[in-house]
């Protein structure tokens, strides 16, 4: 209840301060590459349930018919402020709504696409026992994700079989040490990686 209370007013007030920032972002994508503004991709949430995540829109039209991992900073599919939004996570605050609407939480795994959620063990479907996140222990280590995979002659196979693994592990260890301090910290932590 408390988490609850306090992803609804930390989202919140990150939507009112941050406003002018959607609105600059917005501009600029409309006028350097068209509409739509927002991608709305389906994620596997709580309870193996299907979500809208929310996203500024970072590929070409259509580009995550070519696949869905992203490789390398530079992938042709991602438009020119795209590269930007997403090498500074600003792609990601639109999930902001996906927390007041109670389909994620500031802290907590972050949410797979089901492509990859078939692939979990029994044991790695503990995941899906707590609200996805905005971020969490795995996405501090695989900040750089995009970079990892670019040096891979198999993005999908080392994406597979390496990192998600051990991000699956990492929000494993997010589950046993969840709270309210927990949650603090790693959303300090974030803050400080992006803007380091």
């Amino acid at each position: 209840m408390l988490k609850r209370l306090f992803d609804i007013c930390v989202s919140l007030i990150g939507i009112l301060v941050l406003l002018p920032l959607f609105l600059v972002i917005s501009l600029a994508m409309v006028a350097t590459c068209g509409f739509p503004v927002f991608y709305f991709q389906t994620r596997v949430g709580m309870h193996n349930k299907d979500f809208k995540l929310f996203k500024f829109r970072t590929m070409h039209a259509n580009a995550d018919k070519k696949g869905l991992l992203t490789v390398g900073g530079r992938d042709p599919r991602v438009t020119p402020i795209g590269y930007y939004l997403r090498k500074y996570k600003l792609d990601e605050l639109p999930q902001l709504f996906n927390v007041i609407l109670g389909d994620m939480s500031l802290v907590g795994p972050r949410p797979e696409v089901r492509k990859y959620v078939a692939l979990y063990s029994k044991d790695q479907q503990v995941v899906l026992s707590v609200k996805p996140g905005i971020t969490d222990y795995a996405s501090l280590e695989y900040i750089n994700e995009n970079e990892l995979l670019s040096h891979s002659s198999d993005p999908e196979s080392t994406y597979i079989n390496e990192i998600m693994p051990a991000k699956l592990a990492l929000n494993k260890r997010y589950i046993d040490d969840q709270g309210l301090f927990t949650d603090l910290k790693v959303i300090f932590k974030t803050i400080r990686k992006i803007v380091a």
